[in-house]
């Protein structure tokens, strides 16, 4: 947060604003940027038109919001972890107060529908109080067993690791941009965070309401930028590195913060699977795998690009998935009610539609969709199920990130679980059975960082106890659970000894001292300990 003013930015006389003008400024003020900085237009995926006009953050700007960040980090750390817990549990009642005006937001900037947007609502109340209840467990000084019975007593204890970099996409505004900033705070640490230009209005309106649950000021900085120049700014100056987007530039992130012996996390892209066993309850199923495939457009990290059915129940599903999908009702109003929403952008448009005639060029099938319907909004996408795809068409195996499903039909779960694994990617998937022990042997051996029986991805990403992230080329660390907050600290181990030192002692010889260590070490194996 910054304590320079702002210059109003320059509007358009004709335009009008999704965001008030009078509300939008004081959103910019949270932004660390130069007074005669340089603005950018925020605009909407459902009709085309502005949000906000919104400062842009140089590099030196980022190098001010680092500087101020861990000047403030050092008050913060001292605040009691009860005092940090009660912060986050008023930011969890803020969110669901004004989740109305939140749903806007969100939906605003990234074209999914009212209830897609409500996800990432009970996403956030979640996670702060998840770790607002867990996060005096997760630091607490630990005692452990010492080398030498008595004589060694250790202690472990956890310091934040400073100032946390956040460099947060578009597809999920709310969640992304603060979720994992959550758990960074309660730690101990400072945040600056590098939303995505299209995902900042709400995540400036977010840090709003960090502030106005108690937050003080300078702990969470927000700067506004391009990927590889504010993003990377962040990136090359923070404490620790929590990337979420594709995988290329994690690749890219991991290098520079390699470089500086700077711990990282990252969740990146996916290829995601939902295996149809042939005894699952194919009503459920089929719903499952229409939220699987078409939740946010596709737009999410761990939604189904592949829907891998068994044979024996095929004939039956795959009629009964694209009448589900033929079904769906598309729209871009900020009310409940629809199915699917818009793609983000243009790019994301050209991305699905290179894909569908890629593959139909190369022989696959359009079961359903496959049609850019500007009537709905400038960059809705029909949800498009293929079949007949093979291994020459992009779609098999890059990630579409959009409405774009392939149908693979296989003999048994053997070949299931070798078609699940046939990527790169390892991120999420899903398995549909009756059996959920059968479910649970199939999951055994996905080689995804979360598997799903009878759900989608929910089950999983709700989990707040548990950790989530991805294998392979999905990312390295997780966020969630324990894992999800330690990873913001850094292990101290203090041992004090008592009595004798764990070296040859009352004039002992080295011989001597061998043969009562080997003598004790035998013990110690006895008595079971470790």
């Amino acid at each position: 947060m910054t304590s320079e003013t702002i210059a109003d930015p320059e509007l358009d006389p004709t335009a009008t604003y999704a965001v008030d003008p009078s509300r939008a400024r004081r959103l910019a003020g949270r932004v660390v940027a130069s007074p005669t900085a340089e603005t950018f237009t925020c605009t909407s995926p459902m009709t085309g038109g502005p949000i906000a006009v919104l400062p842009l953050s140089t590099e030196q700007d980022v190098a001010r919001a680092v500087d101020a960040a861990r000047a403030a980090q050092v008050r913060w750390a001292a605040t009691s972890v009860d005092e940090r817990a009660r912060i986050l549990l008023r930011f969890h009642d803020l969110v669901l107060d004004t989740q109305v005006e939140l749903l806007d937001l969100i939906q605003l900037e990234s074209g999914k529908t009212r209830v897609q947007a409500f996800e990432e609502v009970a996403d956030t109340a979640m996670a702060a109080r998840h770790y607002a209840r867990t996060a005096g467990k997760h630091l607490r000084r630990q005692r452990v067993q010492g080398a030498l019975p008595v004589l060694t007593q250790t202690r472990v204890q956890r310091h934040p690791k400073g100032v946390v970099g956040v460099v947060s996409p578009w597809n999920y505004p709310l969640s992304l941009s603060i979720t994992d900033a959550l758990p960074a705070l309660m730690a101990g640490n400072a945040v600056v965070l590098r939303p995505d230009q299209q995902g900042s209005v709400t995540a400036l309106g977010a840090v709003e309401l960090l502030v106005r649950a108690g937050l003080p000021e300078g702990v969470f900085q927000v700067v506004l930028g391009r990927g590889s120049e504010a993003g990377q700014a962040v990136v090359d100056s923070a404490d620790y590195v929590c990337y979420t987007g594709s995988t290329p530039t994690g690749r890219a992130v991991a290098q520079s913060a390699a470089a500086r012996l700077v711990s990282f996390s990252m969740e990146l892209g996916g290829k995601n699977p939902v295996y149809i066993a042939d005894d699952a309850d194919l009503d459920k199923a089929v719903a499952g795998a229409v939220r699987a495939c078409f939740s946010s457009a596709g737009q999410l990290c761990i939604s189904t690009e592949r829907v891998i059915v068994h044979e024996g129940i095929a004939g039956e599903f795959v009629p009964r998935f694209v009448a589900a999908v033929k079904a769906m009702t598309l729209g871009t109003a900020l009310e409940y009610g629809h199915d699917m929403g818009s793609l983000v952008s243009q790019g994301q448009l050209d991305t699905v539609t290179a894909h569908l005639e890629d593959a139909v060029a190369k022989g696959a099938t359009v079961l359903t969709g496959g049609k850019h319907r500007p009537d709905v909004g400038p960059y809705v996408f029909e949800p498009t199920v293929l079949d007949e795809v093979t291994a020459a068409m992009d779609c098999r195996d890059e990630e579409t990130f959009g409405p774009l499903v392939s149908i693979y039909r296989v003999p048994d779960d053997d070949a299931a679980i070798a078609l699940a694994n046939d990527t790169e990617y390892g991120l999420n998937s899903s398995v549909w059975t009756t059996d959920v022990r059968r479910g649970r042997r199939i999951a055994e051996r996905i080689r995804t960082g979360t598997v799903n029986i009878n759900e989608c991805y929910a089950a999983t990403w709700a989990s707040m106890g548990a950790p989530m992230g991805g294998m392979k080329d999905s990312g390295m660390g997780r966020r969630h659970g324990a894992e999800g907050i330690l990873k913001y600290t850094e292990a101290q181990t203090v041992s004090a000894q008592y009595v004798m030192p764990i070296a040859p002692a009352f004039g002992m010889s080295h011989q001597t001292y061998a043969k009562v260590m080997t003598v004790g070490l035998r013990a110690m194996k006895m008595m079971g300990l470790t």
